[in-house]
């Protein structure tokens, strides 16, 4: 039988790959000027939004459980600066950001959910950093589907259960029975 920490590790790495999934779906579904695209001058555009979750990542599971979390060569500010960089070169520094978490996270065992790590000098538990981690970046995954959608227009399909397609969906995940 699966012990609670191995369910909440199990369910973890899936949520995470389950909102990189949807990010990577956005970001592909969005041309690169639309990437760089602003609703207005206080507003980040899915680029910045980008950079922003990337570096955070990095910083976050770079020996997370040696160092504190928010580390010294990490530039937060630049992050919310557009610098233009191109699709591909967004995607990249995306995947790194996510590749540099499931490889903090993969190894996890049950015994390290307790162990204590710092984020910006604060204790946190592996699961509370883990959990303060997931809701950050599936806020952010958010914003990048309501921008996304908002370039899109009426040419956006819905990336889960489309509007007023939760009867048809339902009925066929639980069949007609139900």
């Amino acid at each position: 039988m699966e012990s609670i920490g191995e369910n909440y590790l199990k369910s973890s790495k899936k949520l995470f790959a389950y909102y990189k999934s949807l990010g990577d779906k956005a970001i592909e579904r969005t041309d690169e000027d639309g990437l760089h695209w602003q609703y207005n001058a206080q507003s980040n555009s899915m680029a910045t939004i980008i950079k922003h979750m990337a570096g955070n990542s990095i910083s976050r599971w770079t020996d997370f459980l040696t160092t504190d979390g928010e580390k010294e060569w990490r530039d937060r500010d630049n992050e919310f600066e557009d610098e233009h960089l191109s699709k591909p070169e967004l995607t990249a520094y995306w995947n790194k950001g996510w590749q540099c978490l499931f490889d903090a996270i993969d190894p996890l065992t049950e015994a390290d959910l307790l162990k204590i790590i710092y984020i910006r000098g604060e204790a946190h538990t592996v699961v509370e950093a883990m959990n303060r981690q997931l809701a950050h970046l599936a806020m952010h995954v958010g914003q990048l589907v309501f921008i996304a959608k908002m370039i899109a227009g009426e040419d956006w399909v819905s990336l889960t259960i489309s509007k007023g397609q939760s009867k048809e969906f339902n009925a066929g995940k639980f069949g007609a029975g139900k």
